[in-house]
């Protein structure tokens, strides 16, 4: 795996078009492994167009689609450009998922003999005691009970011949929300992200300071955070994410590949 070149076209190579990217979004060199599960020597080899400690051209591949989403990149318009200053796209191949981590496989489990000879013993009691106990019965019972075991279909209609309404009549269903947070309660702030343009960093910290999330928001998923004081915010690509507050959503008017750090309480989301 050799190092690549810029283009000749002007365009910044696959590696500094993702630096660039990344340093625009506000991320780290850690915060972008973080996010992408590719580890942190890997994403700097891959900044400088050092592509030989991926393990081969479809690793390659799947760290630049990764790190593009990431930073808010067109992915398969970056990994067409890696194709094309490499030879082309690589054919297809049964290798292990890219991002998966690797796991050790189990051994082969032996049959459990013991539990199955339990499970036959006891399969063997219940069927003897059924034997004994619930089939020695009278059996004529149900056949003396006569017309009253089963109620006739005219019982339901009246002495004109036509049917009463039913007792009890099903309750209308409610209407659906228009918002998946429209009944967020009063005494807590709620904020749900949506990714309507783009995919977006993203993280979310309570009132304590604690992390309750951080990672890639991909393009059409969404996340609800709620706490019973505050949730501060952090967005790598503002403009991509719309935002709901305590059942509300919040123009900020924000760009594409615009930072935002933002906090909200309970109540109206305007001041947040």
């Amino acid at each position: 795996m050799s190092i690549g070149n810029s283009p000749e076209d002007g365009r910044p190579s696959v590696g500094r078009a993702l630096k660039l990217a990344r340093i625009d979004t506000g991320l780290t060199v850690d915060q972008v492994s973080s996010a992408t599960r590719v580890r942190v020597p890997i994403v700097q080899a891959i900044e400088q167009d050092d592509f030989s400690r991926c393990g081969g051209d479809v690793y390659a591949r799947g760290h630049v689609r990764a790190l593009a989403r990431a930073v808010g990149l067109d992915a398969d318009s970056l990994v067409a450009q890696y194709d094309a200053d490499h030879g082309g796209r690589p054919e297809p191949t049964s290798a292990a998922p890219l991002f998966e981590a690797e796991r050790i496989r189990p051994e082969a489990r032996r049959p459990n003999w013991t539990a199955a000879m339990v499970a036959a013993i006891v399969a063997v009691i219940g069927f003897v005691g059924f034997t004994l106990f619930g089939g020695g019965g009278d059996t004529r019972t149900t056949a003396d009970s006569g017309p009253t075991a089963e109620a006739s279909p005219d019982a339901e209609k009246d002495t004109r011949g036509e049917k009463t309404e039913p007792e009890r009549t099903k309750k209308p269903k409610p209407d659906p929300s228009d918002s998946a947070i429209a009944a967020a309660p009063a005494n807590r702030v709620t904020v749900r992200l949506v990714a309507t343009g783009g995919s977006s960093w993203i993280s979310a910290e309570d009132h304590t300071g604690r992390l309750m999330h951080e990672g890639v928001l991909n393009d059409g998923d969404s996340r609800t955070f709620t706490d019973k004081e505050e949730i501060s915010l952090v967005l790598g690509n503002g403009g991509a994410v719309e935002l709901y507050v305590n059942g509300k959503k919040v123009d900020r008017g924000s760009a594409i590949g615009q930072v935002e750090r933002l906090s909200y309480t309970k109540g109206d989301p305007e001041q947040g």
